[in-house]
């Protein structure tokens, strides 16, 4: 596919996919979202780690209603049809892929970009970016997974104090509730990413279990999550990165990770 809304690049085992309309602070269509889909199934396939972050000023200013003229114009519209079929899909796909994601924030995570950002297994957040669920401002309920991701990071009552309110919240709040990985200065913010990226790049096959078991065990018992955990442990002992992690240790020397 060749992609007009978004910027992919895989470097040092990183997959880089950016939200590239920064004249709308990276408003998501549809043709955007099937750009995302299929650029997180090829880092799926040849990536050890994904950065996803917006070009410009904002990460995501969530959907393009300006793009959707001739839907909002039908009085039998079903806004929620463009969730099955483009926007949803990015949100499992980040989910469901074994490589660790991390999203890079700068401006606004705003409606559907609030979900997508705290998608990320690591949130890097810039000093003035922020989380603004606005969607009570314009007459809708959230999306991009944001009820369930915001609850499970922050809480059921900060959560709702975002979304029945509607108000922003600032990198440092986000840090401070538990939304946001890092804040760092504006302009560190793509170095520091790309770092980590590569730092989780070049990291064993077992962090790919450890991300699906952490998922997991969001909708999960104890009994159950221990169960994963066994399961996990097994995999993780059957492969080469176990064996070089335990020879670096007692050679007391830095590993070096295959992902195999």
């Amino acid at each position: 596919m060749t992609y007009e809304h978004i910027l992919y690049s895989l470097e040092d085992g990183v997959a880089r996919i950016a939200l590239n309309d920064p004249k709308t602070m990276n408003g998501v269509t549809e043709a955007m979202g099937h750009e995302l889909v299929d650029a997180l199934d090829i880092a799926a396939r040849d990536a050890r780690a994904v950065l996803l972050t917006g070009e410009g000023k904002g990460f995501c200013s969530g959907a393009n209603l300006s793009a959707a003229q001739d839907l909002l114009a039908d009085p039998m519209r079903d806004i929620g049809g463009q969730l099955d079929r483009a926007f949803n899909p990015v949100i499992m796909a980040i989910k469901r892929m074994e490589q660790p994601v991390i999203t890079a924030i700068r401006g606004p995570a705003a409606g559907f970009g609030a979900g997508l950002a705290a998608a990320g297994d690591v949130v890097l957040m810039a000093e003035g970016a922020y989380f603004f669920c606005a969607f009570c401002h314009v007459g809708l309920v959230p999306d991009g997974g944001a009820t369930y991701l915001l609850a499970q990071a922050v809480g059921r009552v900060r959560a709702m104090q975002m979304m029945l309110l509607g108000e922003k919240i600032d990198a440092k709040t986000a840090l401070d509730w538990g939304l946001a990985t890092k804040v760092v200065p504006e302009p560190d913010l793509d170095g520091e990413a790309m770092k980590l990226a590569r730092s989780l790049a070049r990291g064993p096959r077992s962090l790919g279990l450890i991300k699906r078991m952490a998922w997991d065990a969001l909708d999960s018992s104890l009994e159950t999550a221990l169960q994963a955990e066994r399961r996990g442990q097994r995999d993780a002992g059957r492969t080469e990165d176990f064996l070089e992690g335990v020879n670096s240790f007692l050679e007391k020397r830095k590993p070096a990770f295959k992902g195999q």
